[in-house]
């Protein structure tokens, strides 16, 4: 599995970033992290809110994203 979080550097992308790590650690998921930062790939994905959380090429969510959402579509995305 692949998990990205697509994000410009703001503190939003940032602290999504750090709590889907922290989640992954809680529920001991072994995914590739990825941060994307580049502006150029992160509009391959046709969004207009950032940041977002992509999983093996699919985006599951945008903006705010709490650590419990984040539980839940790593849950469902297993």
């Amino acid at each position: 599995m692949e998990i990205k979080v697509l994000g410009t550097g703001c503190s939003n992308c940032k602290a999504l970033y750090a709590n889907v790590e922290k989640v992954m650690k809680d529920m001991d998921i072994n995914a590739v992290l990825v941060k994307e930062e580049d502006l150029q790939k992160i509009m391959e994905y046709n969004i207009m809110s950032l940041p977002a959380l992509v999983i093996d090429g699919k985006v599951v969510a945008k903006g705010r994203i709490t650590e419990s959402e984040i539980r839940n579509i790593l849950t469902t995305n297993k």
